[in-house]
Parts: C-alpha cells; sequence; structure tokens
C-alpha cells in the first residue's frame, strides 16, 4: 500500500526555502494533508506490521512514536525552527525508548532513512553492554557478522573509546566493537522509496535482519 505521493517531498522543498513560522502557518493545511496526516496513518501501519515480531508493540500509538517537527533550537547556531523530515521510533516506548532498540525511520525529500541500536548509552548502559558482549563473544559476533545484517546494515556504527578497562583490553583484540561508545546501525535508501508499496515491507526486512542485534543489546540492558 502507498502513504505518501510527490506532494510529501514537495512540502518539504518548499519548507526549505521558507523555513520559517509565518510561512508555516500560512501553510499549515497543506502540512496536515500532504505530510502529517500521511505520515501518522504509515506509522499507525508500521506499528501492526512489527506487532507481528514483538507483541508488546500491540498498545503503541503514532502519537507516541512520531517526532513533532520542530526542531530544539535551544542549544544550537541552526536557529531554523522545523525540521526538513517526518520521523518516528517504533518501539516498545516508542519515541521514549531508551533500553529497547526497536526501528527509526526518517522520510525526508532526499532519501529514506531506518536505523536500530542504541545511539547514546549512559555510563551503566554501555558498561552493561559490554559486560554482555565479554560474557557473550560468540553469540555477538554471530549477530553482527550474519549475513543478513552485513547485507542489510554493513556494521555497527557509533563513536569508540580509545582506552578500555584493562580486563576487556584482551578480548577487544578479537571484538573491536568493545571499544564502541555507541551502538547503532544506520542505512540510507532512495527517496523514492518513499512513494513506493514496498515501504513498509524493505523496513520490516531491516528490522529482521537486525533482530539478533536488537534483542542482544535488549538483554544486555535489562
Amino acid at each position: 500500500m502507498k502513504y505518501f505521493d510527490s506532494s510529501f517531498a514537495a512540502f518539504y522543498k518548499k519548507l526549505a526555502a521558507n523555513n520559517n513560522r509565518d510561512w508555516f502557518q500560512a501553510n499549515k493545511a497543506e502540512y496536515e494533508k500532504s505530510v502529517k496526516q500521511p505520515f501518522e496513518r504509515f506509522v499507525a501501519a508500521l506499528i501492526q506490521t512489527m506487532t507481528k515480531h514483538d507483541k508488546r508493540m500491540a498498545e503503541l500509538v503514532p502519537s507516541q512514536a512520531i517526532f513533532r517537527i520542530n526542531r530544539d533550537v535551544r542549544f544550537s547556531k541552526d536557529k531554523t525552527p522545523y525540521k526538513l523530515h517526518s520521523s518516528a521510533v517504533v518501539s516498545v516506548n516508542g519515541k521514549k525508548s531508551e533500553r529497547d532498540p526497536g526501528i527509526y525511520v526518517e522520510l525526508g525529500p532526499e532519501k529514506v532513512a531506518i536505523a536500530g541500536g542504541i545511539y547514546m548509552p549512559g555510563k551503566e548502559e554501555l558498561a552493561d553492554i559490554r559486560a554482555a558482549i565479554a560474557a557473550e563473544p560468540k553469540k555477538w559476533k554471530k549477530a553482527v557478522e550474519s549475513a543478513a545484517f552485513v547485507k542489510y546494515w554493513g556494521d555497527i556504527q557509533g563513536e569508540k573509546n580509545k582506552v578500555l578497562p584493562a580486563d576487556l583490553k584482551e578480548l577487544a583484540q578479537e571484538v573491536p566493537h568493545l571499544y564502541n561508545k555507541q551502538f547503532y546501525y544506520w542505512v540510507e535508501l532512495d527517496y523514492k522509496l518513499i512513494t513506493s508499496d514496498k515501504l513498509i515491507e524493505k523496513i520490516e526486512e531491516h528490522y529482521i535482519a537486525a533482530k539478533p542485534v536488537s534483542q542482544f543489546l535488549a538483554a544486555a540492558l535489562s
């Protein structure tokens, strides 16, 4: 099923050239019709699809998953008020999920981005993930080196520490991911997928390919 037409990208292209509150308010009806409402329907359908893989998502509603279009400009030099994409996290706790990886989706006029994993683990969470990898390094390597994960995601991404606790240094020669400070995976696809009837199917394929990794991370943080 298709959820978007060309008006979705067209709105964001116009917003990019007029990223201010006055223009947005004057064109809010177009935003509602071309972007917000279709995206809500899309996220509702994506939740239904993901619930097949994790029944705990059954109670999730789109408003819990969808991020606002307003940018947080408090600490940014860029004061433009609006994002140029629509995004959501479909997970057990939606956009508030921190310890239970689901799937992040970002749709814009130039790309479709899909991501998962743990983006910014705190000190305790990072220690828990590293301890889990150290306890079961073969299981971790099997997950991240699986043919499906490599095909759809490539590798685990994120910043790395230059120094590790002494008890992890030897194992890190075999499992370099122990150096990671972040444990996320991210891929960008052709923006034409937005208007395709294969959009949710493609997202589901990526989710399934990452499931052994996401389950490992979730267990480490449970």
